[in-house]
Formats: C-alpha cells, sequence, structure tokens
C-alpha cells in the first residue's frame, strides 16, 4: 500500500459539506429493556503508562477507562437520559483533556465546530446514567473502538444491544506507553488485545454478565485486535467485524506469536465498506486492492462466516460519531438519509447475529441465512456472503469431553458411536494411557480409570504398554490377582518387558 492505512481510513470521506443527520433520523428501535450507562476509571496495575500532556517523567500503573451499557428495569420516564454531549465529556477524559471547557470539545477533537454539529450535542440518548441493572444474566459484548478512538464511538448501537438484553462494555483505543498508537503496528494490535482481555477480566465482577456468552465487536483497528483476543481465548464465542482492519491488515495479525487461523472457530460477521471509486483511489494514492482483497476471510476454516458489503457506507460510517459529525467526501459520499439507513441496518444485523449465536435465536439465525431483499431490505444497498466451516478433527480432548459427561461409563458404546460419526477419528494409545493413569491415582476416580483402560485395550489389543498400565492400576487398587493378568499378558505380547518382570516377581514374593 502506498500510504499509511490508517491515513487513508481517517481521511476517507472529509469536505466541507454537512448532513442533516439525528439519533432520530438513524431510526434504531430500541427493545424492551432500559438503557444504563456507567462509567468509571480503574487501572491494570501489570502495565505502566505516562499521561503525555502532563509533561511528567512519571509512570503511573495503567488507566483503564470502562464504560458499560447494560440492561434495566427502570421506568424510562421517571429518569433522564443522557445527551450526546455527556458522551463527549468522557471523549474529553481519555483524550486525557479532562478541564477542556465544554464549548471547546468540537474544536479541539476531530469534528467541525459547525451549527449542525453543535446541534448534535444537544441531542438526547436513549441511556440513563447510574440506574439499576436488570435481575438476571445477560450475554457481553466486548466492543473495540477503532485507531485511538474513545470508548463512546458507537454509543448508539452499544445503547440498541443493551436495550435487546446484552452488557456491552469498552474502553478507549491507546498507546503501549501513553495516549498515541505507533501508526497500527504489531505493538499497538497487541496492547489494545490486551485492553479486551483486561475488559475480560472486569465484566466477570458483573453479577448479571452470563460469561459463558461472549462476543467482541471491532471497528477498524478494533477489528483487528478483536481477532487476535479471540484466538488465545476460548471464552469468547463470536466475532463482529465493523469494516475491521482484519481485511486491510492481515500481515500485522499473522506477524503475531499467537496467529493461528484455525483457532478462529466460531461464528464471524464483517460488515464492510462500499467499493472506493477509481477517482479516490487514484488521488489519495490508495491501493485498488482494498476494496476487494480479504484473505482472512478467504483462510477462514471453521468458523462460520457472513460478509456483508454496504453500497451507501464509506468507512467512518460505522460508527455513531462518524454518522453524526464525520464531514462529507464529495467524491464518494453517499446522501445523509442512505447513510443513516445502512447505519441502521448494520445494527440490526449485528443484534440479529448475537441473538442467533449468543441466544439460540432459530429465527436470528434465520434472518441471517436469507437474502437481503427477502429481509425487507432495498435489492442493492447489500451485498452478501455466507461461507459454512468444514468440520473440526475430532480429537481426544473432546472424547475425554463426552467419556467424562457419562462418568465414564458405557464407553463402548460412546467410541462406537464415534467412529460411526467420525470414520477418520483416530485416538491416541498414549492420550488413552495417560488418562487412565491420571484417573486411577486419584482415589475419587479410580474406577472411571480402569473403565478407559478396559477401551484401550480393546481397541489396541496388542499393546504391551496398556496392559502394564492397567495391571499397575489394579496393583494400585489392591486387587493383586487382576495385576498378575495383566503383567503376564503385557509379558506375552513383549517378552523385553523388564518391568513386567520385576513387579511380577515383587507381587509373588
Amino acid at each position: 500500500m502506498k500510504i499509511n492505512l490508517f491515513i487513508i481510513l481517517l481521511c476517507l470521506g472529509i469536505n466541507l459539506t454537512y448532513g442533516q443527520t439525528s439519533l432520530k433520523g438513524i431510526d434504531l428501535k430500541n427493545g424492551n429493556y432500559t438503557v444504563g450507562f456507567t462509567h468509571y476509571l480503574t487501572t491494570d496495575s501489570t502495565r505502566t503508562y505516562t499521561r503525555i500532556f502532563d509533561w511528567s517523567n512519571t509512570s503511573i500503573p495503567r488507566p483503564v477507562p470502562v464504560s458499560v451499557w447494560y440492561p434495566s428495569e427502570a421506568n424510562r420516564e421517571s429518569v433522564k437520559t443522557m445527551t450526546v454531549l455527556n458522551y463527549m465529556e468522557i471523549l474529553k477524559e481519555e483524550e486525557e483533556w479532562e478541564y477542556l471547557p465544554d464549548d471547546q470539545i468540537l474544536n479541539w477533537f476531530y469534528y467541525a465546530n459547525t451549527p449542525a454539529n453543535q446541534d448534535h450535542l444537544k441531542e438526547h440518548t436513549t441511556a440513563h446514567k447510574g440506574i439499576g441493572p436488570a435481575t438476571g444474566k445477560f450475554p457481553v459484548v466486548v466492543y473495540a473502538p477503532s485507531y485511538q478512538a474513545s470508548s463512546i464511538e458507537n454509543f448508539a448501537l452499544c445503547e440498541y444491544l443493551a436495550s435487546r438484553g446484552y452488557i456491552v462494555i469498552a474502553s478507549p483505543s491507546r498507546g503501549t506507553e501513553n495516549r498515541f498508537l505507533e501508526g497500527g503496528t504489531e505493538k499497538d494490535m497487541e496492547t489494545q488485545a490486551r485492553d479486551i482481555e483486561f475488559l475480560l477480566k472486569e465484566v466477570g465482577k458483573l453479577p448479571n454478565a452470563d460469561i459463558d456468552r461472549i462476543a467482541t465487536m471491532g471497528f477498524s483497528f478494533g477489528g483487528l485486535s478483536n481477532v487476535l483476543s479471540q484466538m488465545r481465548n476460548e471464552v469468547i464465542k463470536a466475532i463482529v467485524s465493523l469494516d475491521g482492519s482484519v481485511k486491510y491488515q492481515y500481515n500485522t495479525l499473522k506477524r503475531s506469536s499467537f496467529f493461528d487461523i484455525e483457532k478462529v472457530d466460531v461464528p464471524f460477521i464483517h460488515f464492510a465498506q462500499k467499493d472506493i471509486p477509481k477517482q479516490v483511489l487514484k488521488e489519495d494514492n490508495i491501493d485498488s486492492t482494498l476494496s476487494h482483497h480479504f484473505e482472512f476471510y478467504d483462510s477462514l476454516v471453521y468458523s462460520k462466516a457472513y460478509q456483508l458489503k454496504f453500497h451507501n457506507l464509506t468507512h467512518s460510517y460505522f460508527s455513531t460519531l462518524g454518522v453524526l459529525f464525520q464531514e462529507r467526501d464529495k467524491r464518494q459520499d453517499k446522501s445523509d438519509l442512505e447513510i443513516m439507513e445502512s447505519y441502521k441496518w448494520v445494527s440490526v444485523y449485528t443484534l440479529k447475529f448475537l441473538d442467533g449465536f449468543l441466544k439460540n435465536d432459530n429465527d436470528a439465525l434465520s434472518f441471517l441465512e436469507n437474502s437481503p431483499v427477502e429481509n425487507g431490505i432495498n435489492e442493492g444497498l447489500i451485498i452478501q456472503q455466507t461461507k459454512n466451516p468444514q468440520d473440526k478433527p475430532f480429537t481426544f480432548q473432546d472424547f475425554n469431553t463426552l467419556a467424562s459427561k457419562q462418568d465414564y461409563e458405557n464407553l463402548k458404546e460412546l467410541y462406537d458411536s464415534i467412529s460411526k460419526k467420525n470414520p477418520s477419528v483416530q485416538l491416541s494409545e498414549g492420550d488413552f494411557n495417560n488418562l487412565g493413569l491420571q484417573l486411577v491415582f486419584n482415589p475419587s476416580t479410580s474406577r472411571q480409570g480402569i473403565n478407559i483402560f478396559l477401551l484401550a485395550i480393546n481397541i489396541f489389543p496388542h499393546s504391551a504398554n496398556l496392559f502394564d498400565s492397567l495391571a499397575e492400576a489394579y496393583l494400585f487398587l489392591g486387587n493383586k490377582s487382576k495385576a498378575i493378568e495383566s503383567f503376564e499378558k503385557s509379558l506375552s505380547l513383549n517378552p523385553q518387558n523388564q518391568h513386567a518382570v520385576d513387579r511380577l516377581k515383587q507381587i509373588r514374593e
């Protein structure tokens, strides 16, 4: 690529025309829950950090601002909703300009100080600060923001999910040693992945969080780091990519020592920006393969995967702040109405994906399998691709999971059933031997260990080592006659088994 991708993504869509967007115009239909919101500052004492604008050489434990949207049962009429300005005050804090006057926010951070943008600050959202959470357990979405962005950049989508029964937790995207990232490097990716993992621990403190149902959702650079997090954290059960940089910076991901494409064995959905016009590609020196090449998606093996290209969205508009505040690019951006409609559909598809794979909602899964037209979307607005996973090889761990669920009883029937479903299955003799001894030497599971050995010698009837271990198991349980029988069988299979010779001599003496 001829220039830094992040400069491209930050610059796509800048010009001096302003829009008539609004939260009401996006028209997201919230669910049955009132939306609660809280924001607090905590620290990760395992890492150090410098507040760069304090002009100090002093390092401090890494500060982690945390935003949480959650379902509540509070009466919506009795509590005051937040404004967009309330969210932008969090942006101030995360940019380490806590004392900046509110009337300077638009001059200071990213967005033009226009009348339209000033009006956006006054808009009311659907979130209520500090209200009590709803009772029950709710699935969790960990949100990873775009390059050096705020935890609140996608607040409308986060509110929408919370109203539908999800806890959404986020922290800002920031550098390893200070506020600034290095330019989308491997180090930046690793730092954000660690922040995601910190949030996984943080959300576990919430009594209403269902930590068995967790997804990550990342926009732009956050959609690279969240894939790395899933590769090394099996607690993450699904991945949402909002035009994530896993499409644009796959080589950065592959350089991680934790990279393993086969670890991505959970459902994945990617929302892609529209094709970049030739004029923009030429004028901004953008690699022409950016629109079409998606090596990560093509490389997925064990993941049910979806890819939806939105013809009315450029990169910036996969976030709430982008829809509301980002200046439009006359060369390629669509109308505000078209942008808001597409952002709404991104939100709806995100909800359906999460409902389908975290809540096992069959109607949501059917929605995902339908064509966009079948879901009531105008033809040509979205192009959808779906990829089915290959079956993962059946492992010994899979066998042990099934065996333990039935308390290691009726193992021959279980093995026959597995072999019928997986004709090429090959379970290791050594694994059976190891598991059997582990179970036998634990007094509370000794009988189960014997059952493992009985199955193993049925599968490997000529294994002198298995009969030798079975003999040790019987000897541990005090059954000398069975031990002698098994040692003798081992010797008949391997007359050179000196261990069996010695043990038989000890027993008979």
